[in-house]
Order: C-alpha cells, then sequence, then structure tokens
C-alpha cells in the first residue's frame, strides 16, 4: 500500500475516483464530481496541483495536498492536507479530509491511509494537534480516527471534532 501525491502520471485513476465521488459524502466535500476527463485533464488537474502552492488566491485560502492510497494498482483512497488552520477550519473541517471508495471500505484501508497521512501532515502543519471533523453517524470514520490516536475534542448537533497530537502520528 502507498500514498502517492496528485500527479499527472495517474491522472485517469485520480479521474475516474475524483469524478464518482458524490459532491457531498459523509461530510467530505467535492466540487469536480461528474467532470468530463479532457476537463479534468486541462483545468481541474492543474488546478488541484497547484493548491499545495496557491498562487493569486483569495486571503481565506489554505494550501492543501491531495494524495491518493493505492493498493497495487487499485487506487482506493483519496487524503487532503489542509497546511495550517484558519477559524473557520479549526472550527470545522479541520487539517484532513478523507474517503475510500465504497467497495473497498471495511478492508483497513481508511486506518492505514489515515496513519500514511499524518506521518507526512506531522511535517507540514505548524500546530501541535492534528484537526479533524467528522458526522456523528460516520461510525467507520470515527474508528478510524480513534485508531490513530484520536480524542473527541468537542462536538456540535451533527459532527465530533476530534484531535490527534503530532506525535502520535509517529
Amino acid at each position: 500500500m502507498e500514498l502517492r501525491k496528485i500527479n499527472t502520471k495517474d491522472a485517469y485513476a485520480q479521474w475516474e475516483y475524483t469524478t464518482a465521488l458524490p459532491a457531498d459524502e459523509n461530510g467530505l466535500t467535492n466540487q469536480y464530481h461528474g467532470v468530463t476527463f479532457d476537463e479534468y485533464l486541462t483545468r481541474i488537474l492543474p488546478e488541484m496541483i497547484s493548491y499545495e502552492h496557491p498562487v493569486d488566491m483569495p486571503d481565506w485560502f489554505v494550501p492543501e495536498t491531495y494524495f491518493y492510497l493505492w493498493d497495487g494498482e487499485c487506487l482506493v483512497g483519496e487524503f487532503r492536507i489542509r497546511h495550517y488552520l484558519t477559524d473557520t477550519l479549526r472550527n470545522g473541517a479541520g487539517h484532513i479530509g478523507y474517503s475510500i471508495r465504497k467497495d473497498m471500505r471495511g478492508r483497513g484501508y481508511g486506518t492505514a491511509g489515515l496513519k500514511m497521512t499524518l506521518e507526512i501532515a506531522r511535517n507540514i502543519i505548524p500546530e501541535e494537534e492534528v484537526y479533524l471533523r467528522v458526522n456523528k453517524d460516520n461510525t467507520a470514520s470515527q474508528k478510524v480516527m480513534l485508531k490513530n490516536g484520536a480524542w473527541t475534542a468537542g462536538e456540535d448537533e451533527d459532527h465530533y471534532f476530534m484531535r490527534i497530537p503530532k506525535q502520535a502520528a509517529d
């Protein structure tokens, strides 16, 4: 299993994954649902790659890096690292968002992928804890976070706000 940064070599598999992911699934938003491969290749992929080192973005924009989880030649999940927090992210989505293909869930990919993502995030984010948010009805993702050292820092009506100490990512 490996985590690969978004790239042009894997464009077709990334496009298949990204466009099949619903516009909002368990709180992970996807503005690229259903786009054509040509649009993905010419406009969206370069845009997503540029988010790591953004230029001419609004003040509220936070750099974000996309990674894909692969098991052999099969792309099984997506993990996003937001490089630092704004007040909105601190009280919302946090540093990491992720998803696993529906037909690959329940096999440990979320736990393994989050562990690998935390190892990378430890060297990117300045905060002492990694912030995550999970829907209260998404018990599978809650378990993934807990297996990776998370604790519940708070909640609202629909979400738990989870924290993982950076040293727990070792």
